[in-house]
């Protein structure tokens, strides 16, 4: 039986932007000690850490010294170094493990193992040089969709390639990196189910979330989703199977579409919380942020219900092309609360913050949430 990492421990996290920051605030809550690793310094969740260590992911060293002086490692982004993190494995726990990263941050490993473990997954081929993509874009057909292999998010090093015309350009695009292309999928909605596993294999779900992007960054996520009972379960199901196939201990995000003909297949996986679970802070007995805390620390998973049903909308940076957003307007819809990260430069598509609302139904607290945007 393992032994849990107890409330006075160090927790070290491997970056430092939002999700790390709500991470530490659940971490702080709790009696534990922050300390995160990121290449940069004054992120969102280096201004709450007990000590923050600015260093490039590849220099080993310094990952050596950050994992003796800490008692569990975690992570809030992919784009850490699987070598960092299998360093960091022969001196501490590290969860998720390594191995778990190395599969989910790079597409073609990711989507690999689905299809080899049977999960639903869009048909993709491997892209190399030139003439993988013709021979994807044929099998495919227009539209299709090209994107990096590796360290693309919320829509970067991605290009659809609906004509012929579209080839070329893509291809160059990607300035000879390894990439994949899917087939471009007609779906009804989109849905993600986040998750936590602990070390005892206890597994729990929250409510399904429904999603919608604008310009490839998510824009606004309620749950529970607008989807049947059944199909709730075979998403759980599938998370579960993916959950214990790859072995994950913390929290993991498996994002799906739904098909016009009602079924799923699995888009992407994210080893740790995500966007689409903020909601989850304010409306869920147990925030997905408390529940990675809980599950890499080996205590007892907490309770996934939420109080009542939820809505989120993030807030990018555009929303202060006229100046500083109007915050007492949208506070005035009592139910909503205002998440900001701390961020100085509010740029257009950066993330800078969220909203979130309950309701007494998904659509109410969509409608409050989304008038509480509207006032910014």
């Amino acid at each position: 039986m393992t032994t849990p990492i107890l409330p006075g421990s160090t927790v070290g996290l491997f970056g430092g932007g939002q999700l790390g920051r709500m991470f530490a605030i659940a971490a702080r809550k709790m009696g534990y000690r922050v300390h995160t690793f990121s290449p940069d310094s004054d992120l969102p969740a280096n201004q709450l850490a007990d000590v923050e260590v600015v260093a490039s992911f590849n220099d080993l060293d310094a990952v050596r010294v950050f994992a003796r002086n800490v008692d569990v490692i975690t992570m809030e982004f992919e784009n850490v170094s699987s070598k960092a993190l299998r360093v960091a494995e022969e001196l501490k726990p590290v969860r998720p493990a390594s191995q778990v990263l190395r599969t989910t941050q790079h597409r073609v490993r990711e989507k690999t193992f689905l299809r080899e473990s049977g999960f639903p997954v869009t048909p993709f081929v491997q892209v190399r040089k030139r003439e993988d993509l013709d021979a994807g874009v044929k099998a495919f057909g227009y539209p299709s969709v090209l994107k990096l292999a590796s360290f693309g998010y919320d829509g970067k090093g991605q290009w659809k390639i609906s004509m012929p015309s579209d080839v070329e350009p893509a291809f160059h695009s990607l300035g000879g990196q390894n990439s994949v292309l899917e087939k471009f999928v007609k779906f009804e909605k989109e849905i993600s189910v986040v998750a936590a596993r602990g070390v005892d294999g206890d597994f729990r779900a929250y409510d399904i979330l429904e999603n919608c992007h604008q310009h490839k960054i998510l824009h606004t996520s309620f749950a529970p989703a607008a989807i049947s009972e059944a199909l709730a379960r075979k998403a759980v199901e599938i998370t579960r199977g993916v959950f214990e196939k790859l072995d994950v201990i913390g929290v993991m995000c498996v994002e799906f579409f739904v098909t016009k003909d009602g079924d799923l297949l699995v888009n992407e996986l994210a080893p740790r919380p995500h966007n689409s679970g903020h909601l989850t802070f304010d409306a869920a007995v147990t925030s997905q942020f408390e529940q990675q805390l809980r599950a890499v620390c080996g205590l007892p998973l907490g309770e996934t219900r939420l109080y009542r049903p939820a809505a989120m909308i993030n807030i990018l940076g555009d929303a202060w092309k006229n100046g500083t957003p109007n915050w007492p307007a949208a506070l005035a819809h009592r139910s909503v609360k205002l998440h900001l990260y701390g961020k100085d430069e509010p740029r257009p598509g950066r993330k800078m913050g969220h909203l979130t609302a309950t309701g007494d139904t998904p659509q109410e607290a969509m409608k409050l949430v989304t008038e509480a945007f509207e006032s910014l």
